[in-house]
């Protein structure tokens, strides 16, 4: 019995605890549906505002570039070299239409509405449906008509219309008449949802595109009153009772208002599965503990997703920054092996016996080290981050170096073009740079095709008269080095093309690449003061132009002729560096210049030396690299005791930044290993003179 009663007494209250639990869940669940909805109304407003804004900017961006060539229309007309009427103004109109962005026709009417000249027979539009007014219309103002229809191409048009004044004194107006649907802009391709829907109207309610849902609370008479009552409506995003969400964003200059909608109803489907689902889950309270297990393991998930993420991104730039630092130290002790090739090679090349097989040898020897050389100065372009050279060099050679190693190691169904016609063109700024960016833009070709193609590479020089719009900067006029490199690859994608060249982004896989390569292209670009454009139809490949400002300096020759050296007379001069046979080999190389060197390979026993006599040496060369202390700390130590002494810094790898770090503690001069006898001798002649 006692039993049975504590059963009858718990059951209400679990049946107590149960309905509130209920209520509990239904009033969370509520809370959070609600914001669910708040949310998804406020991020789809402001999705739409950024596309609407981004949206604008491209018309506003077409129409100028139409402005623009009407303005060009009008100097023309000004300074009486096209024709106004006659056989060759139709001709003209229609070259120069051809030419134009977005514009279709052209027509030339003077102030009685009388066409003087078409580049076609599309009918001419109404005067009357310009706005502003035609006869009110100011030099600097461009006015815009209504749509009108072109029944030969059964198409919609609208035209834009400036005011020319000719040599005569007569003046008119040019009309430029463009699709309709082009005003639209990419909104076909970028358009978030079936729902959505753009319109472009003028400022006193004209529809000139698009097209808007009418609904009992907002139809096209509401927009037109709000038009006509707000021609300065800030640019926001609006909810129009329940029915649409609304962007609205004006162009003042044109007097036009974009406008893109979406419908809530298609907004909030998402969000009434979610309340369908939440009053199914409240109908059972297991139904609700396995909901909120599932969403505890979404959630858990995402936050593993997310870890794993941000932990790769550290591993990418750990990877980076290891790679770099890993390539500066093998750098380092490579080129301490390649100064000792070089420095004993070229003694044993001075006991060699002229024209013998000996000195042939050895000539071949050092040919391989001074490689080796430019090797790793390739290898530690992107990681030592420092000064570039800068000398006049001929392009083609390097671009025709490029090919003949990509030549030999195409893949199946790869085909090379060549058209270089640039022989004896030249730049001024880092080869290695040029190298590396050829390279790069051919390299991300061959990766675009998987499956075989033509890679096609063409150099040729370029006049530039007027400044240029590019894909991804401005053109500026010059005579140009005109690189293009293109592929019959995948293509890119319009949502790519924007961050083509940021840095570390990437459309492959982790193990293809670090997104890289397109970054240090548009870097080199900038260095030479170039400028780049890509073009680009997804599916049939792209094309990358690079345009490189042309040099008309001569070609800076460098002779290594290690019989034509510079001699010392004696001068006492102190050798630092942390390797003995090194040491040895520049106390042989000096003393046969005539120097009297000491040589040391402590860094610590080198700088007490000098403070003890801080007079005693003319020179001090150093190695940057080193145990204990490096040769920019060496002589940062040094000046305070010796401010005067000439300090020549010898650096296989340095690290980032090395030429202004040397300066900055006093280095005289900073030359890279290894030294060919004639570069030691003059640098030590320039610098103790």
């Amino acid at each position: 019995m006692d039993t049975l009663l504590k059963r009858r007494t718990t059951a209400p209250r679990l049946w107590l605890i149960g309905l509130a639990l209920w209520f509990a869940v239904a009033a969370v669940a509520g809370i959070g549906l609600w914001h669910l909805r708040v949310d998804a109304l406020e991020g789809q407003g402001r999705e739409i505002g950024l596309l609407s804004l981004a949206l604008t900017d491209e018309i506003d961006r077409g129409l100028h570039g139409a402005e623009e060539g009407l303005l060009a229309l009008r100097v023309e007309l000004r300074e009486g070299r096209l024709p106004l009427s006659g056989a060759g103004a139709a001709p003209a109109l229609a070259t120069r239409a051809d030419l134009m962005p977005l514009i279709r026709t052209l027509w030339l009417v003077d102030r009685e509405g009388r066409l003087l000249a078409a580049s076609d027979t599309t009918p001419i539009p109404d005067l009357q449906s310009f706005s502003p007014p035609l006869y009110q219309l100011a030099d600097e103002t461009t006015a815009v008509s209504r749509s009108f229809e072109d029944t030969r191409a059964n198409e919609s048009l609208v035209a834009l219309a400036v005011r020319f004044v000719a040599p005569t004194g007569n003046t008119g107006w040019i009309l430029a008449a463009m699709p309709a649907k082009d005003l639209l802009g990419a909104f076909s391709v970028a358009s978030p949802a079936a729902d959505a829907r753009m319109a472009v109207y003028r400022n006193d309610g004209v529809r000139l595109a698009g097209e808007i849902v009418a609904t009992p609370s907002f139809d096209e008479a509401t927009v037109a009153r709000r038009l006509a009552s707000q021609p300065s409506m800030e640019v926001r995003t609006l909810r129009d009772g329940s029915e649409r969400l609304i962007s609205l964003h004006d162009l003042p200059r044109y007097g036009l208002k974009v406008i893109l909608t979406r419908d809530i109803v298609a907004v909030l489907a998402a969000w009434r599965q979610a309340t369908q689902m939440t009053a199914v889950a409240l109908a059972l309270l297991l139904a609700i503990m396995l909901v909120a297990v599932r969403l505890v393991v979404q959630s858990e998930r995402r936050h593993t997703e997310a870890q794993r993420a941000l932990q790769a991104q550290r591993s990418r730039a750990s990877k980076l920054e290891s790679l770099g630092t890993l390539a500066g130290g093998v750098a380092h002790d490579f080129n301490n092996v390649l100064a000792a090739i070089v420095g004993f090679g070229e003694m044993a090349q001075d006991a060699a016996v002229p024209d013998s097989k000996q000195a042939r040898h050895l000539d071949k020897v050092l040919q391989a080290a001074m490689r080796g050389k430019a090797l790793v100065e390739r290898i530690l372009a992107f990681s030592r981050g420092g000064a570039s050279v800068s000398t006049v060099f001929a392009l083609e050679p390097v671009v025709e170096e490029v090919l003949n190693l990509l030549g030999a190691s195409l893949r199946p169904g790869v085909v090379l073009e060549r058209g270089l016609e640039a022989a004896g063109a030249r730049l001024r700024g880092d080869p290695t740079q040029a190298f590396e960016a050829v390279m790069n833009l051919c390299n991300n070709a061959m990766q675009a095709m998987p499956d075989g193609g033509m890679l096609s590479v063409k150099l040729h020089r370029q006049q530039v008269d007027a400044s240029r719009v590019l894909s991804h900067s401005q053109l500026q006029p010059g005579n140009y080095l005109s690189l293009t490199i293109a592929d019959q690859g995948t293509g890119i994608k319009p949502e790519v093309m924007d961050r083509l060249f940021e840095p570390f982004f990437t459309t492959r896989g982790a193990q293809s690449g670090t997104g890289l390569g397109l970054a240090v292209v548009h870097g080199v670009v900038a260095e030479f003061g170039g400028a780049i454009d890509v073009q680009s139809t997804p599916g049939q490949g792209a094309s990358f132009t690079v345009y490189l400002p042309e040099c008309k300096d001569s070609l800076e020759s460098v002779e290594h002729s290690p019989k034509a050296t510079s001699t010392g007379s004696g001068q006492k001069l102190m050798v630092v560096d942390d390797e003995p046979s090194l040491v040895a080999l520049a106390e042989e190389v000096l003393k046969g210049l005539g120097y009297e060197p000491v040589g040391y390979s402590d860094p610590l026993v080198a700088l007490a030396e000098l403070r003890d006599d801080p007079q005693g040496f003319a020179a001090l060369i150093t190695d940057e690299v080193m145990p204990g202390l490096t040769g920019t700390q060496l002589t940062e130590a040094i000046r305070v005791f010796a401010p005067e002494l000439p300090v020549l810094l010898i650096s296989g790898y340095g690290g980032a930044l090395l030429a202004s770090r040397a300066a900055a503690v006093g280095v005289t001069r900073v030359v890279t290993k290894p030294l060919l006898r004639a570069e030691l001798a003059q640098s030590l002649a320039e610098l103790l003179r």
